[in-house]
């Protein structure tokens, strides 16, 4: 990584204060980590066939600034931990707001789910190493 993405805040997104719902942060966390697999190879299709899916562990949001409806976002992510074999991996995405301003950070923690066997495991090398923590 990192890889971003960039969105606008629909009204379906926000809550009846008039901002983003605590619930979209993690919508669209979720939406840029897909996008970034699949700019890998990895898209839905790919998983099907391998019988693996990602899943979380763990989930953790930090609110900073408001963002509101038809506002444009921008999404980053990039992996900050992991095993050396990429069977676990922790992700933190940052919102940005449209002026660049922090908005929020959404961390989490997963691993890899072999679907057929319904145990955790190891994902092909490609992955493993496209995840390998930058350093």
């Amino acid at each position: 990584m990192p890889h971003s993405q960039n969105y606008t805040v629909r009204w379906a997104e926000l809550d009846p204060n008039g901002h983003m719902r605590h619930s979209a942060y993690a919508d669209f966390a979720a939406d840029q980590r897909v996008h970034w697999l699949a700019s890998l190879g990895f898209d839905v299709k790919k998983f099907a066939e391998l019988r693996l899916g990602p899943i979380l562990f763990r989930e953790e949001t930090k609110y900073l600034k408001e963002i509101h409806g038809g506002e444009a976002i921008r999404v980053e992510g990039r992996v900050t931990g992991g095993t050396p074999d990429g069977s676990r991996w922790t992700i933190e995405h940052t919102l940005y707001k449209a002026d660049g301003r922090l908005a929020a950070t959404v961390t989490v923690d997963g691993a890899w789910l072999d679907l057929d066997r319904r145990k955790l495991t190891a994902p092909p090398a490609e992955l493993a190493q496209a995840m390998a923590v930058e350093g």
